[in-house]
C-alpha cells in the first residue's frame, strides 16, 4: 500500500543536525528536479525580500519564512515526519505509533511537496516554505513542473499494490495515477453524515485518523475494494462504487457523524 499525503502549511522548525543532502532523499529519480527547485528557492529569498513574500504568497506577519528558505542548504535537517505539523498529521500522531507501526509508515507514507517533489517520513529535510501553487520566476507553477519528474518516478514507487490518495487538489495536480495505477487508486472525501457536506478541518483529521487505524491494525488491503472492507472492519462509515470505467480511481466517502 502507497498512502499519498499532502504536507502541512505550517511546520517545526529545522533540527540540530546535519543539514540537507539532497542525493539521500527517497525516490532517486526526483534529485535533479529538488535540486533545480531548491536553487531556485533559496535564490529568489536571497534578493528582494518583498518580492519573495509575494512569489510565495506570504503575509507581513510570515517575513520570517523568507529567511528560512534562505538558509535551505546550510539549516539543520529532521525526519519529514517530525517536520510536518497541522490538523492531519496531529491526528495521524506519528511519534506515538508502536515500532511496528512506524515501520510500515516508513514503507507507505509519501508526502507530496512543492520543494521536493514528494518523500518519505523518514528522509531528512529542513523546515521551508514553499507550495505546490508557487509559482517561481524560472520555472514557472510547481504543480506542472513536477507533472514530468513525477511521471517518470512515481508509477515504479506505486508497484503493484493498493494507492490510497489523500492529497489536497493543489498536490494532486503534481501527479495523477494513470492506466492500471489508476484502477488500483482510491481516493477519499470525508462528508459530515447529517448534511452531507466536506468540512475542512473535519477532513484533515479524519483522514489522518484513518491512515493511523490502518497502520495501527496492520491492514494491508491490495486494492480498494479491499480497502473498503478494512475500513469498515475498523469501524468507519464508508460509501464507495467501482469506477465506470477503466483507467478511473475509486471514488470513496467516509461518513461521519460529529465535527471535531
Amino acid at each position: 500500500m502507497l498512502v499519498l499525503l499532502p504536507p502541512s502549511e505550517g511546520k517545526a522548525a529545522s533540527g540540530r543536525g546535519a543539514p540537507l543532502r539532497t542525493e539521500s532523499l527517497s525516490l532517486p529519480g526526483l534529485t535533479a528536479a529538488r535540486e533545480e527547485v531548491l536553487t531556485e528557492l533559496v535564490d529568489l529569498c536571497s534578493g528582494d525580500e518583498d518580492k519573495a513574500r509575494d512569489v510565495l504568497g506570504l503575509s507581513e506577519g510570515l517575513r520570517g519564512e523568507v529567511a528560512k528558505n534562505r538558509e535551505l542548504r546550510t539549516a539543520g535537517a529532521r525526519p519529514a515526519g517530525e517536520i510536518y505539523t497541522g490538523v492531519l498529521y496531529d491526528a495521524l500522531g506519528l511519534a506515538s505509533l508502536d515500532a511496528a507501526a512506524k515501520r510500515r509508515a516508513a514503507r507507505s507514507l509519501l508526502v507530496f511537496s512543492g520543494l521536493w517533489g514528494a518523500v518519505r517520513v523518514t528522509d531528512r529535510i529542513p523546515s521551508y516554505r514553499c507550495s505546490m501553487g508557487v509559482k517561481l520566476p524560472g520555472l514557472g507553477a510547481l504543480g506542472a513542473y513536477w507533472r514530468t519528474p513525477m511521471a517518470e518516478v512515481l508509477p515504479e514507487a506505486a508497484g503493484s499494490g493498493l494507492v490510497l490518495d489523500l492529497r489536497s487538489a493543489a498536490y494532486a495536480a503534481a501527479w495523477k495515477p494513470k492506466g492500471e495505477v489508476a484502477g488500483r487508486t482510491a481516493t477519499v472525501r470525508v462528508l459530515h453524515a447529517p448534511t452531507r457536506k466536506v468540512v475542512s478541518h473535519f477532513n484533515k483529521a479524519t483522514k489522518g485518523r484513518i491512515v493511523r487505524s490502518l497502520l495501527t491494525a496492520g491492514a494491508a488491503p491490495k486494492d480498494p475494494a479491499e480497502l473498503v472492507e478494512a475500513l469498515r472492519d475498523l469501524g468507519y462509515v464508508v460509501e464507495a462504487a467501482a469506477p465506470s470505467r477503466a483507467g478511473a480511481a475509486w471514488a470513496l466517502d467516509v461518513l461521519v457523524d460529529e465535527v471535531h
